[in-house]
């Protein structure tokens, strides 16, 4: 059972997904705190593989606001992932294919610890954007007409 912390819904619009993968994450404990109140946004975060480690960028984590100074956080430092090596290797050799990168899909709680999916994902022109909206839009309305006829019968 996990519960949802942050969904990145930019990152379903904005990039094909093709694999996604679990990670632990290193905090400190203002930062889970900030978390447990809510105080996070994983809009413009991305992972990148570094010297064999794995950092998440761009995820903002507000600070807590009763901690003292020597205690408190940066909001958007780098974090490092945990995962195995092999994982990380094969995420490196995913990202060396042009225009792949590894957007943070959302932020969740198992098991008491504080867990990130990511995908390998690779970008969508807006072609592909706005074919994926018409889509929706059809699909909307076949399930609005269907609710119509159900309703009738």
């Amino acid at each position: 059972m996990s519960a949802e912390i942050a969904t990145n819904r930019k990152a379903g619009r904005d990039f094909h997904i093709s694999e996604k993968y679990e990670a632990g994450i290193e905090l400190r404990g203002t930062e889970v705190k900030s978390i447990r109140a809510g105080k996070i946004n994983i809009s413009d975060a991305f992972c990148r593989v570094e010297k064999g480690q794995l950092f998440l960028y761009g995820c903002d984590i507000q600070p807590w606001e009763t901690a003292s100074l020597w205690f408190q956080h940066e909001s958007k430092r780098p974090r490092r992932l945990l995962m195995h090596k092999r994982e990380i290797f094969k995420l490196e050799q995913a990202t060396a294919v042009k225009g792949a990168s590894l957007p943070l899909l959302r932020m969740y709680w198992k098991n008491r610890k504080v867990k990130v999916e990511l995908g390998v994902g690779k970008g969508k022109t807006h072609g592909d954007q706005r074919h994926d909206l018409k889509n929706r839009v059809e699909l909307r309305e076949a399930q609005r007409e269907m609710a119509r006829f159900n309703q009738r019968a």
